[in-house]
């Protein structure tokens, strides 16, 4: 998400500058010695609309007429035609920055500026405006010459400011490792087709073809020939919007995006900075009605290259917001239609759905043109990925034997993949109304469509496998708060937070990003990917149906004439079905609750997850380690042979230190590492041990490393399959306690405490030495391993873990939105 939609959405500028504009009567002494514009475009094809632009055919060239100086409009720049690799992220009709700027001249330059929003005085007092725009630093983004004039207008070549690597295409592919490419002038040209005008907004488009010496897989993989990689840029001047918006406060608990810039006309007794939330305008005819048709509807356009059933899923899935803003007192406000073939998806007129292929499956996500002064989203651009639905399809593949009558896919599964993209689509297009992340939503009940949902797959009283309720209709209960807090007409403040004080009386929660991720997060129930009220319950649960799913697997989940080693390709979901459930519940252990409180609101604003909780996760969480867990069913490994000509390892399957064959030890390994990782999270271990110290009944870290070895070194050994299992957990275990113990980010109490076992360890091991254990290459090895550790600490490098397959939906990289 996001990550687009909150760059537009946190831009800000500042003021206009007052500088005196151009004569228009008569003619400057630099005019008079200038070509006439109409002079210099004959012949030229004359598009007027909001900036008048020429095309010269015979150059190639758009030369565009400046009549508007020192006056604001918005400048956006997108990527009209893409790369069509998730990890390059540059994608088809990808929103690129978008910024208040003015033309202004001096003798023959003509200057592109941006003000600086940032930093501005809200005062009709013009001279402490300009006390602000003076002390802070404006840009200027390009700088052409008057090459005619005539009557206060001046005409540029538009032509090398279209062709410029105006979305950082070259840096993106650097930094990805791909490659140095530039933009090659002799193999860029203007776009016509997609070049127009109109009254309120001029719109540019431009094939840029960029050259460099191709360095890594993801470019080769998604162009004909790397070494020139071309693509569509977009450029858009757009008449700003008048100021009948009515600017909104953001509010922490509201649940939107915001802007937000310091405001130096504030009262020193006030706070400096001001943040209003991102929104659309929307406004009632008649605002005085319990439900009052919209002044005008807000109205978004799916790609009409959507083929069925998904475009009907979409289009279902949109309209869901619709019952928000009929909670909010709107009929009929927020509606979904087909974008017309004729309009340009980019057209910032159009708020847009786009169904975006890769050559992957990858993320979605949810972008918006905002206006940096007030928050109001001017344009919705939803990017969803294709290929997200055949990966929803395998899931329901693998939890079903969906190949029973040879290749005809059952409709449960079909059902289950297109009620996730309903889902997808409503979750998105809450990005572009703009609604942050929920992740707090499942534990009241799929409150919201803005939480990342796990498939809810039950067991049924005979103990198969039910896909019927695996992902929720319609909008949620938080969804039509948040809606009606950011949209709904109010006579004051009072009445608006009022909205919100509603919603924590009835105990719905609004958790966000930055403490729902698994990495040292905190917060117990803000989860991305999960279900249910108690992460732990719900962990012990989806355990059940994993281990169901994995006893069905055969040949009956993939089509007839499949490859048997595609079988592969369904099994790790299967194996891994438990991942993101198990970063739910290690969030218990050294966990707190809290909200986004403000002062005389009803919420608490900190609380300890008590103990037993946490002690009860932690129990959930070492099962799945356990050897039991990790073993893959006899009859399944005997069905997987090597992969044959023609179908190669991908990413999606699990990596072998085996060569050709099926590697089970090195999936187990990669599955119980997922686990380990979370728990030996150097934040987690530092709030072990201070909540320990400030409440004794909480678990602290030496409680947490005593539960861990009795359950890896300390526990009976296995014989055979199990057994190896067991030895490469505690491999793990090992290698993790001393990554804790020498890492910088470690508390020093916790690197102390880690330390001490490693000690602890290091005296079992050799006592089972000298008895001859059976294990004692093991425990040989073990002991050199951690004798390299205290003879060298700095040199000492934890052995390899293999990488997991691609989760959530694809890459180990947090991107944006799902």
């Amino acid at each position: 998400m996001n990550r687009l939609l909150i760059a537009a959405a946190c831009m800000v500028a500042m003021l206009p500058a007052c500088s005196p504009p151009p004569a228009s009567s008569s003619q400057t002494s630099a005019e008079k010695s200038e070509e006439s514009i109409s002079v210099k475009t004959k012949g030229m094809q004359k598009y007027e609309g909001y900036f008048t632009y020429y095309w010269d055919e015979k150059e190639g060239k758009i030369w565009l007429e400046v009549d508007k100086w020192d006056k604001e409009f918005l400048y956006v720049n997108a990527l009209a035609a893409g790369v069509g690799s998730n990890d390059l992220g540059l994608d088809r009709g990808q929103l690129g920055d978008n910024r208040v700027v003015k033309f202004q001249r001096s003798g023959n330059k003509v200057l592109l500026v941006q003000p600086n929003y940032g930093y501005r005085a809200d005062s009709d007092n013009l001279m402490e405006q300009k006390s602000v725009e003076e002390a802070f630093a404006q840009s200027v983004l390009y700088g052409f010459k008057a090459e005619a004039t005539d009557e206060g207008k001046a005409l540029i070549d538009m032509t090398a400011f279209l062709l410029r690597d105006a979305h950082q295409v070259g840096n993106r592919l650097s930094s990805s490792k791909q490659g140095t490419y530039k933009p090659d002038e002799s193999r860029s040209a203007i776009y016509l087709p997609r070049t127009k005008n109109f009254p309120e907004n001029s719109e540019f488009e431009a094939n840029v073809t960029f050259v460099g010496k191709d360095e890594g897989a993801y470019i080769r993989s998604v162009t004909p020939s790397a070494d020139a990689v071309t693509v569509r840029m977009h450029h858009s001047f757009v008449m700003l919007p008048d100021d009948g918006y009515e600017p909104r406060s953001f509010d922490p608990r509201s649940g939107f995006f915001y802007m937000s810039y310091q405001d130096y006309a504030t009262p020193i007794e006030k706070p400096l900075v001001k943040r209003l939330i991102a929104r659309h305008r929307l406004e009632k005819k008649d605002p005085s009605a319990a439900m009052s048709e919209a002044v005008e509807p807000i109205v978004y356009f799916l790609d009409p290259g959507v083929p069925e059933p998904v475009k009907s899923a979409l289009i279902e899935g949109a309209s869901w917001w619709n019952q928000a803003f009929e909670a909010a007192g709107y009929q009929d406000a927020f509606q979904v239609k087909v974008l017309p073939d004729s309009v340009d998806p980019l057209d910032v007129r159009y708020n847009v759905i786009q169904w975006v292929h890769r050559s992957t499956r990858g993320w979605s996500y949810g972008a918006s043109v905002v206006d940096p002064r007030t928050g109001e989203i001017l344009k919705g651009h939803v990017s969803l990925g294709s290929l997200r639905v055949r990966q929803d399809l395998l899931i329901a593949q693998g939890l079903k034997a969906a190949y029973d009558r040879g290749d005809e896919v059952p409709e449960e599964a079909l059902e289950m993949a297109l009620a996730r993209l309903r889902q997808l689509s409503a979750h998105e297009v809450g990005h572009t109304i703009g609604l942050a992340h929920n992740y707090a939503a499942s534990v009241n009940g799929r409150a919201s469509v803005m939480d990342y949902p796990h498939p809810l797959i039950t067991l049924d009283v005979e103990g198969n496998i039910d896909l019927s309720n695996a992902y929720d209709t319609g909008i949620g209960e938080w969804d039509k708060v948040a809606v009606t807090y950011g949209y709904g007409a109010f006579d004051s403040d009072k009445e608006m937070i009022a909205v919100l004080e509603g919603a924590i009386a009835d105990s719905l929660l609004f958790i966000t990003d930055q403490d729902a991720r698994p990495q040292g997060g905190a917060h117990p129930v803000a989860h991305l990917w999960d279900n249910g009220k108690s992460a732990t319950e719900e962990l012990n649960r989806v355990m059940k149906v994993r281990e169901r799913a994995l006893q069905q697997l055969s040949e009956k989940n993939i089509p007839t004439g499949a490859p048997l080693a595609t079988l592969e390709e369904v099994l790790v979901p299967m194996y891994l079905f438990h991942r993101y459930q198990v970063e739910a519940a290690v969030k218990l252990v050294g966990g707190l609750n809290y909200t986004y409180a403000v002062r005389g609101d009803a919420q608490q604003p900190v609380k300890a997850v008590p103990g037993k909780v946490q002690r009860d996760a932690l129990e959930a969480l070492l099962a799945t380690i356990s050897p039991e867990a990790l073993r893959m069913p006899d009859p399944l490994l005997k069905m997987l042979p090597p992969r044959p000509f023609g179908y190669p390892r991908t990413r999606e399957t699990f990596r072998s230190r085996t060569g050709l064959t099926f590697d089970a030890l090195s999936a187990a390994e990669t599955a119980a590492d997922l686990t380990l990782s979370l728990l030996f999270h150097p934040e987690r271990a530092g709030r072990l041990v201070q909540h320990h110290a400030y409440d004794g009944t909480q678990p602290g870290l030496n409680d947490v490393l005593d539960a861990l070895m009795a359950e890896t070194w300390n526990a009976r050994s296995r014989s055979g399959y199990e057994q190896q299992i067991q030895l490469a957990v505690r491999s793990l275990v090992l290698d993790h306690l001393i990554s804790l113990a020498k890492n910088p980010a470690t508390m020093p109490q916790a690197k102390a405490i880690a330390h001490a076992r490693i000690l602890d360890l290091r005296q079992s091991l050799s006592r089972k030495r000298s008895r001859g254990s059976n294990e004692q290459a093991h425990v040989a090895y073990s002991l050199m391993r951690i004798d390299q550790y205290l003879e060298n600490p700095e040199e000492w490098e934890g052995q390899e873990v293999l990488d997991t397959p691609d989760g959530s939906p694809i890459g180990s990289g947090e991107m944006g939105c799902h």
